[in-house]
Formats: structure tokens, C-alpha cells, sequence
């Protein structure tokens, strides 16, 4: 069992080189102003880098290197899976394959940024580097494969224990000195996407296309302490439900066959047998299978649920008004290549007022053709109706170099919405565009293969 590593656990070779890293940044920052810190997972090497972009005449990178305390994997025998941050901390989840029966679980990360808030404005602080606070890795976590980040608080899915747990950065924020606290739900099972209601109502899949688990969803109330009760169960028409969220008091499921959704329980009460009205969203069939489209995945911006469905010419982005007596497809057209599909969907509001949703358009790496990155603009005319959104830009990009589910490109923007970054796993390179131009303004080498990339900070408005 791997618990509480700290930056002590490093090799001669790593701590030797996080202080001379420490030296670098520290000299470099006293001329040029940081813009935000990246934290940068590696697919190849099994860990996360953390590196700054500094602003001089034009954006620079700071060394790239292992945030410190971060435990050595098995290269070979374990993955990492998604990556969350909040309130300045991070989360990551690690995954076995051994079904969870070697090292699995998650690491609590500080990000070492510190935001000073002024109320109509903020400033943000890069004094101090990263460092783990904390790892559970064991026999025991579950094996995930989701993290979740719902109103500031984490949620990690163990696939094998049918649960859930969830872990607060505030409780680390107020009690620092005090283990993190992780509390355990039950709820969905095999391969579990999960949505939460207000921080008191779970909502947790069962992937199973067939069988007594069919379209399977478990409702479970939250508590910080855990819950071992499942309120009541329902299920969905059709199974294989692979993403969930939560927007404007709905709920909303990604099974099979297009999208259903219902009205949130905000105050669920253990029952034998709840009516559940569950409301279905058609997204057609494919033209050459013929087989219902679907999706795998949401974000959520304002009151819409964003998603992307299709495949090469078919591919759309999807949006819906959640706000809405019963919502209504919106569909972009991305008219990606035959062979590319659309992944990693990503929204924000840049700096310029601009609400932007990013796209990539990614490939096997048996297929040979170029890749993109797709722009759309959610709201031309500003008046918070995306009924008009629209496709603004398309950008060729770097390789993927995708192996099952990992190997994609990722893309994250500072907190001002003044910069995007996004990673290209088959080039090593991360590069940065400009939120004003759209116009790229810088490429960075790291070691290994970039995958998830995450921004925290933004440059101090003194800067």
C-alpha cells in the first residue's frame, strides 16, 4: 500500500533536480510574470510534470518537471485516468490492471497557486512549488476509471467496490494538517459515470447492456462521511450508459440510444419503488449501421449540456437548454474526415467575452490523415441564447497517439480565458493559443507522451 507520500520519497537524482528546478523558476520569475502553471500527465512515463508559462516577448515555458512526491508507477501494470482540480488543489485517479486487485486509487495533489481575492477581482500567487499530499493506492480503491468534479467537491467512481467516493478540498483547505478525508457511496457498478445534484443527490450508471443491470441507475444522498444506502433504483430504456451530468435541475444519461434525462431529486428518500419519469431525446441513426447515435460524454456551460455524437462527416456538435420545459437538440456540424471522431470537448468564456466550445478530431494510429481542432462559437450575438451557435474556425493540429481509451489530445485555458493549451500526445508538444486571435503563440517540447493538461492561475492584473 502506497499512503501520504511526500516529496521525501523521491529519488537522489529527483529532489537534486527539483531544487536546481526551484532556483530556475524562482530567478526567471523576477523578470517575466507567470501566466498560469500547467500540470501535465504523461501517458508513457505514468506521472505528472508541472511546468510555468511565463509572458516575456513572447510566452516561455519553465522546465518541466515530476511534481514532487508523486509515487513511481508500474509503467507497464497501471494507467493514469482523468484529472480534476479545484480550489487550487488537484486530484488524479490511477488504475491497475489487474481489475484492482494491485494499485489503484487516487493522489491528492496542492498546486502550489494561491489565489488573493479582492472581491470584483483577484490576484494569483506562483510562490511555492507543487507537492502530493497525499496517495491512496491499494488493493482496495476499486479500480477507477472517472473522476468527477461537482460544485468544487470530487468524486472518484470505483468501478469494482459498485461506489463511489468523495473527496473534499475544502476539508484539506480548513484541516491541512489532517488526512484527507474520503467518504464512500454506493451506487452504479462495472463501469461507473456518475452525476451529483446540489452536493446532496448521487447519480450512479451500470454500464450493462443487457441482464438485471440494464439501463441501471442508483440514487444515493450524500454525505461527507459516506453512505452505504441506496434510496431507490431506476432504469433507462436502453443500457451501455457511459456519461452522466447534472444542469438546471435536470439530470441527464448517455446510454445507447441518444440522451434521456429527468427532473432532479434534490431530497431523495429510501424507497422500495419510485416513479421516475425518464424522457428520451433521439439523436438518429447512423447512415451506414443504421444503429442509434449516442455520445460518451458531457460538459455543462451556463444552462446548456454540451456533448459531441457521429463519426467522421456525421459528427456534430450537440447542445441542450436545460432550462427548458423539455430541451431540444441544437446540432453543429463539424464535417471531421471519414475515420476521424470527435473527442475531448472542452467550453470557455474568454477574456474578450467570447463563450467558445473546442473540439478534436482524432484517429487510431493505424489510419494516417491529418488531425484538427474545431472552433465553435456558442453565442454570436451575446444574448446567452446558443440556438445560433456556430462553427468559427478549424485548426490543424499535431498527432494524437491514441491506444484505446488514452492517447488523446486535451486542451485547458488559464482562469483569465486569455490563453488555451492543449497537449499533442503523438509530437511531445504542448502549444498555446491565443483566446483573442485564435491564432497559435507558442509550441513547447515536454518528456514523453502529454496527455491531460490542466491550467491553474492566471497573470496578476499588476503584471
Amino acid at each position: 500500500m502506497i499512503s501520504a507520500c511526500t516529496a521525501a520519497d523521491a529519488g537522489p537524482e529527483e529532489s537534486e533536480s527539483q531544487t536546481k528546478k526551484k532556483s530556475e523558476v524562482t530567478e526567471t520569475k523576477k523578470k517575466k510574470p507567470t501566466v498560469c502553471r500547467l500540470f501535465i500527465q504523461d501517458h508513457a512515463g505514468k506521472t505528472v510534470r508541472w511546468a510555468d508559462i511565463l509572458k516575456g516577448e513572447t510566452l516561455e515555458m519553465s522546465s518541466p518537471s515530476v511534481v514532487p512526491g508523486f509515487p513511481k508507477l508500474d509503467a507497464e501494470q497501471q494507467n493514469l485516468v482523468q484529472m480534476e482540480s479545484s480550489l487550487q488543489t488537484m486530484l488524479v485517479g490511477v488504475r491497475d490492471h489487474e481489475d484492482g486487485a494491485s494499485q489503484s486509487g487516487w493522489i491528492f495533489l496542492e498546486t502550489g497557486v494561491e489565489e488573493e481575492s479582492h472581491g470584483d477581482h483577484a490576484h494569483w500567487k506562483f510562490k511555492h512549488e507543487p507537492r502530493v499530499v497525499q496517495s491512496q493506492l491499494d488493493d482496495l480503491q476499486g479500480n477507477p476509471a472517472h473522476l468527477y468534479c461537482y460544485q468544487g467537491v470530487y468524486y472518484l467512481a470505483n468501478d469494482r467496490n459498485s461506489g463511489y467516493t468523495r473527496i473534499d478540498p475544502r476539508s484539506y483547505r480548513d484541516h491541512p494538517e489532517s488526512p484527507i478525508a474520503a467518504g464512500f457511496h454506493r451506487g452504479g457498478g462495472q463501469h461507473i459515470t456518475l452525476a451529483v445534484v446540489d452536493g446532496t443527490t448521487g447519480y450512479a450508471s451500470w454500464i450493462a447492456g443487457g441482464g438485471p443491470e440494464k439501463g441501471l441507475i442508483d440514487v444515493t444522498r450524500i454525505r461527507p462521511e459516506g453512505n452505504s444506502e441506496i434510496c431507490y433504483s431506476f432504469s433507462l430504456p436502453t443500457g451501455a450508459i457511459h456519461g452522466l451530468t447534472t444542469c438546471a435541475g435536470k439530470v441527464f444519461f448517455a446510454p445507447a440510444d441518444g440522451i434521456c434525462w429527468c427532473e432532479a431529486d434534490r431530497n431523495p428518500l429510501p424507497s422500495e419503488q419510485q416513479q421516475v419519469n425518464v424522457q428520451h431525446i433521439s439523436l438518429g441513426v447512423d447512415s451506414e449501421t443504421q444503429k442509434p447515435h449516442r455520445t460518451g460524454a458531457f460538459t455543462t456551460h451556463r444552462n446548456y449540456v454540451l456533448f459531441v455524437s457521429g463519426k467522421g462527416p456525421e459528427a456534430r456538435l450537440c447542445l441542450l437548454n436545460a432550462e427548458r420545459e423539455t430541451p431540444e437538440l441544437i446540432s453543429v456540424p463539424l464535417s471531421l474526415l471519414a475515420g476521424n471522431s470527435p473527442v475531448s470537448l472542452e467550453v470557455c468564456r474568454t477574456a474578450w467575452g467570447k463563450r467558445l466550445a473546442f473540439v478534436f478530431h482524432n484517429h487510431s494510429q493505424e489510419l494516417e490523415q491529418d488531425e484538427f481542432l474545431s472552433v465553435i462559437e456558442l453565442d454570436p450575438d451575446g444574448d446567452l441564447n446558443f440556438q445560433d451557435a456556430r462553427l468559427l474556425k478549424t485548426i490543424k493540429v499535431g498527432a494524437s497517439k491514441v491506444e484505446g481509451h488514452y492517447g488523446h489530445h486535451a486542451i485547458t485555458f488559464d482562469q483569465a480565458g486569455r490563453y488555451a493549451f492543449w497537449s499533442e500526445p503523438g509530437t511531445g508538444l504542448v502549444k498555446a493559443l491565443s483566446l483573442e486571435t485564435l491564432q497559435p503563440v507558442g509550441e513547447f517540447s515536454v518528456p514523453g507522451v502529454p496527455t491531460k493538461v490542466i491550467a491553474v492561475g492566471q497573470q496578476d492584473q499588476g503584471d
